[in-house]
């Protein structure tokens, strides 16, 4: 008869003792001693193994007692309190079942694994105690960014993958083409042959198509992948990532920077209170300050000044930056750790970019040099989202998109909006992974999605 799987989160959450129960998962460690062993499984469901003794009257006990870390096993036996140290329930076997052996080659045996021999074994990784409480933080962020625009009255919209349109006009796209790439080389590229008759790409932002969406149900947000081919091999940088996107209509800038601030700060509370085992066992691990800069951040009042400010700020600093700090270039990671670190030792909201240094759909300030955008700068990495109020003025558009070589027949249905019902609207884009690589403490982008996409790197 098969029996009901409990799974060791309840177990603990539940307190349960004095009953019989059946628990399966992989073997993370396994003492033997003359009459008795202690097995410790990780059925995956919270960050704490569970402790299972075995007695020796067991009647397959001389095979599970030579059992490998990294078995699949079943254990059925009585729960009891527990006298070990860091745990409080544990269960007294009376039967356990052998799923799948691991055998000595199983690449986990070692005590202690680095980061990058796990990134190599990236199929195996969340077994581990650091990728498990990782990914467990990573899916409570994805449930808390539902639930906080569901609970305030957001659209969730499923933007395009394959696109033709370039909404960063950054031109690091992945191409997509169904020609024969032999044959073109020797008779050249007709795209009118193509699959969709014309280039297209693995999208960057989905976030033009939202805009459309927003501007006819008020405000909606997409939360789904993005690519870009940028061939940058940093700690800070993927070539495929998720992005959360809010656009609302009839918003301006403020009104966006305080959705943004509230989202994270949103986030961060989450993490900390559906995660507090993983969150204490990464701090204790990766960043001895993990919890203190969050809880700062989530109570913080954000301080919100202008890039001409933050400039100013800069460049009176005695601080000697790597960087230059001048009007019209963009702050670099070392210039926004100062603003929230050393000079404002807060979160900042810098707004009002010059126009160079931003996207061509970003509303035009009337000084004629700065648009409508900001960035959320957070202590420890700097930028975390960056929005803006967009541009519903249909000639300044058209004359923007014209400046940068582009034909604005490419974007008609974009211009549309401005043509049909114009009205102000605004929007954020927040990179998903560095979210969760900041709430982690994590130092590298890799090690916060299953598996990782970067240049020369499409192993799994």
């Amino acid at each position: 008869m098969k029996r009901t799987r409990t799974r060791v989160k309840e177990i603990i959450a539940k307190e349960l003792v004095d009953c019989d129960v059946t628990v399966m998962g992989w073997i993370r460690s396994l003492r033997n001693s003359k009459n008795f062993s202690f097995m410790a499984i990780n059925d995956g469901s919270c960050q704490s193994n569970f402790q299972v003794v075995l007695d020796a009257s067991l009647e397959n006990y001389s095979v599970v007692s030579a059992l490998l870390a990294g078995s699949a096993v079943s254990a059925t036996g009585k729960l009891v309190r527990s006298n070990g140290k860091g745990q409080q329930i544990e269960m007294q076997a009376s039967e356990v079942e052998v799923i799948g052996i691991a055998d000595q080659n199983y690449p986990l045996q070692k005590k202690a694994t680095s980061l990058e021999f796990l990134r190599e074994n990236a199929h195996l990784r969340c077994r581990t105690n650091t990728f498990g409480a990782v990914f467990r933080v990573r899916n409570a962020l994805a449930f808390a960014t539902h639930k906080f625009f569901q609970e305030r009255g957001f659209y969730y919209l499923n933007t395009p993958i394959i696109t033709a349109s370039d909404c960063e006009g950054a031109g690091e796209l992945f191409q997509v083409t169904t020609l024969d790439l032999e044959r073109v080389k020797n008779e050249g590229v007709d795209y009118s042959k193509d699959y969709y008759g014309k280039r297209s790409y693995l999208t960057v932002s989905g976030q033009l198509e939202a805009e459309t969406y927003a501007m006819g149900m008020g405000q909606v947000y997409t939360f789904g992948p993005t690519f870009r081919a940028e061939n940058s091999n940093t700690s800070r940088h993927l070539s495929e990532f998720w992005m959360v996107e809010p656009e609302v209509a009839f918003a301006d800038l403020e009104e966006i920077a305080s959705l943004a601030s509230d989202y994270l700060k949103y986030l961060i509370g989450e993490a900390l209170t559906t995660c507090p085992e993983e969150m204490e066992f990464l701090q204790k691990t990766y960043k001895e300050d993990l919890l203190t800069t969050l809880t700062h951040v989530r109570d913080s009042e954000f301080v919100k000044i202008t890039y001409t400010e933050a400039i100013n700020i800069l460049s009176s600093s005695k601080k000697k930056f790597d960087y230059p700090v001048s009007f019209g270039l963009d702050l670099q990671t070392e210039h926004e750790r100062y603003l929230t670190e050393e000079h404002f030792h807060t979160p900042v909201i810098v707004t009002d970019y010059p126009k160079e240094i931003k996207a061509f759909y970003m509303k035009q300030n009337s000084d004629g040099k700065t648009v409508r955008a900001m960035d959320i700068l957070v202590p420890g990495i700097g930028e975390i989202i960056g929005g803006s109020q967009r541009e519903c003025d249909l000639e300044k558009l058209t004359k923007k998109i014209e400046s940068m070589g582009q034909n604005p027949q490419d974007y008609w249905w974009y211009l549309d909006l401005r043509r049909y019902g114009s009205a102000p609207h605004a929007g954020f884009g927040l990179g998903f992974e560095r979210a969760v690589m900041y709430i982690t403490g994590m130092n590298n982008i890799r090690d916060v999605v299953p598996y990782p996409r970067y240049p020369k790197s499409a192993e799994f």
